[in-house]
């Protein structure tokens, strides 16, 4: 399972969610943001957050992260608590037992890089792909958009 971070959704927007869950109050008194985790169950809200929360059904992720399908954690953001950062993905990708190597080693689909708490959390959605690619020293500019045959 993986959570696409860097898609901004713009509905619907974290009030709506809040209120249709019947978590108050509305408007929250702290925001985070939303995005769109991936493809799969995108009805489905899961909050990845930093490690400093914890509750039922949290599951840690890393020593610093941890993802939290349950809405204790909405219910503390909505009320200016909570863990210090946060973002709810509606959605997630997934994949069978060795289709993500598979993408990685021989499709070339998928690049692994560190998981700052920048990138993870970080507000500019726009630049978080080239914040990952430069943390494993990659500039897009190396590369073309379309592909030749020799």
């Amino acid at each position: 399972m993986g959570l696409v971070v860097n898609r901004r959704l713009s509905q619907p927007v974290l009030d709506d969610v809040l209120e249709q869950l019947g978590i108050a109050p509305v408007p929250p008194r702290r925001r985070i943001n939303l995005c769109a985790g991936g493809p799969m169950d995108n009805g489905r809200g899961f909050v990845l957050h930093t490690s400093d929360w914890s509750g039922d059904g949290s599951l840690p992720v890393d020593r610093t992260t941890t993802l939290t399908a349950s809405l204790d954690v909405l219910r503390d953001i909505a009320d200016g608590n909570g863990p210090a950062h946060a973002l709810l993905a509606m959605g997630h990708a997934s994949w069978e037992a060795g289709q993500l190597e598979e993408e990685m080693l021989h499709h070339d689909a998928w690049i692994a890089a560190p998981a700052t708490e920048n990138i993870v959390f970080g507000a500019d959605h726009n630049a978080k792909w080239r914040q990952a690619l430069a943390s494993v020293r990659i500039d897009p500019a190396w590369y073309s958009a379309s592909s030749g045959h020799a």
